[in-house]
């Protein structure tokens, strides 16, 4: 039974990696195609149709590209369609959504001091917000609003600040903040299925039946692929936040996420800038650094909020861990081993808030956190880093039979 923890811990680190992967295939020809299409040059020798050129040079050759802004006069014998990046990134990080958050619903995705959820409940409004976003967010593509690029753009950003408050009035920050990742990258993912590469598949479908293409798709195509450019930056703040309790277990985490967004537009528009050949616009830095400054500042005022009041209720499993008959002594090994960081008043040197926001100091602390105890510094030597604390075998035996003895109850 204890062996179903090591094996729901790979599984995480698996879908994890793939996630990258896919994440590292999808933005990096993101960014590689913005470049491109800001950098192209009109010269009046462009056969008829194409809107503009590129020279590269790369790994000793050159490259020579042309883009045709609807489409070029006959099919090509054959198309590179850039698509399964997106998705298969989108579908990894759901897995690692399900895997982590969804398995572990009752540590990381809940906190009875925000919300009294019950599991399902949680993962039903964590499901229907992503797909309720979408719908929102399309709909205003297509509305009124749409027609106006930048005044599309700030009425988005006030929809992802309003998400990314709701967020944290419901999950754990650290889920909030997962979340408020996930529901942008769903957006942007969902562009590239239900408007990018459809709008192209028409654009290709006229073209073999010798029609001549609508010019409205690719317009439409563009403007959700300029969204995505300027979301990718804070979804990547937001998939790596979970290492960093500062920036999501705070009392302004909703804004610190506000700014982020900030950030995201303030870097992506040196690039851009640069790209197209219009400067190096320095200031886009220097904004950045003080945004960051304000979420450094934002970060401890007030302290970092850690964990759940102690009177919040234990689940049944979680019961199981502080009533085992090896408790008070893997209780002792916690205290005297791990708590001197894992406190709300840390008194390691060089440790001034708990890791991760996990604090183990109470005996609801140690249960809620058993199976990160039993993986982290019964089952690996991960904890304590360095074993600092010098933790003996035979304690890590002792944290090892109390998890394993707990789950087969």
């Amino acid at each position: 039974m204890y062996e179903y923890a090591v094996a729901w811990e790979w599984l995480s680190f698996a879908a994890r990696w793939l996630h990258v992967i896919t994440a590292i295939a999808w933005i990096g020809s993101s960014f590689y195609f913005i470049a491109l299409d800001l950098g192209l040059v009109k010269r009046p020798h462009l056969p008829a149709g194409a809107y503009g050129e590129e020279w590269q040079v790369h790994g000793g050759g050159f490259y020579h590209i042309q883009k045709y802004l609807v489409a070029p006069a006959q099919m090509p014998e054959h198309l590179t369609w850039f698509k399964w990046e997106s998705y298969a990134t989108w579908l990894s990080g759901f897995l690692m959504l399900a895997i982590v958050y969804y398995g572990g619903a009752d540590l990381f995705l809940i906190d009875t001091h925000v919300m009294a959820l019950s599991q399902w409940q949680a993962i039903a409004i964590s499901v229907a917000s992503l797909a309720v976003g979408w719908v929102i967010y399309d709909q205003l593509c297509k509305s009124p609003v749409g027609k106006n690029t930048w005044g599309l753009m700030a009425v988005l950003y006030v929809v992802l600040v309003v998400m990314g408050w709701g967020y944290t009035q419901v999950f754990t920050g650290r889920a909030a903040f997962l979340h408020l990742g996930a529901f942008t990258a769903t957006i942007m993912s969902a562009n590239v299925f239900f408007i990018i590469i459809p709008n192209q598949k028409i654009v290709v479908a006229d073209l073999i039946a010798g029609r001549t293409p609508d010019p409205k798709y690719g317009v439409i195509a563009k403007q959700r692929s300029l969204h995505n450019n300027y979301l990718t930056l804070p979804v990547i703040f937001f998939m790596l936040s979970n290492h960093y309790p500062l920036a999501f277990a705070t009392h302004f985490n909703w804004v610190i996420a506000a700014l982020v967004f900030l950030m995201g537009v303030t870097i992506r528009h040196w690039f851009n800038t640069t790209h197209a050949r219009k400067g190096r616009p320095t200031w886009t830095w220097l904004a950045t650094v003080l945004i960051f400054i304000a979420i450094m500042w934002l970060s401890t005022v007030p302290k970092v909020l850690t964990g759940e009041p102690e009177d919040a209720a234990l689940s049944s499993v979680q019961q199981k861990f502080a009533e085992n008959v090896h408790f008070e002594a893997a209780r002792d090994v916690v205290l005297s081993r791990c708590s001197m960081c894992h406190a709300a008043e840390p008194v390691w040197e060089g440790v001034p808030f708990p890791p991760k926001a996990v604090k183990l100091e109470t005996d609801r602390e140690i249960a809620v956190h058993a199976r990160e105890i039993y993986i982290q510094a019964g089952r690996s030597h991960a904890m304590p880093p360095g074993n600092i604390t010098e933790i003996s075998v035979e304690e890590r035996e002792l944290l090892t039979a109390w998890y394993e003895s707990a789950v087969s109850e």
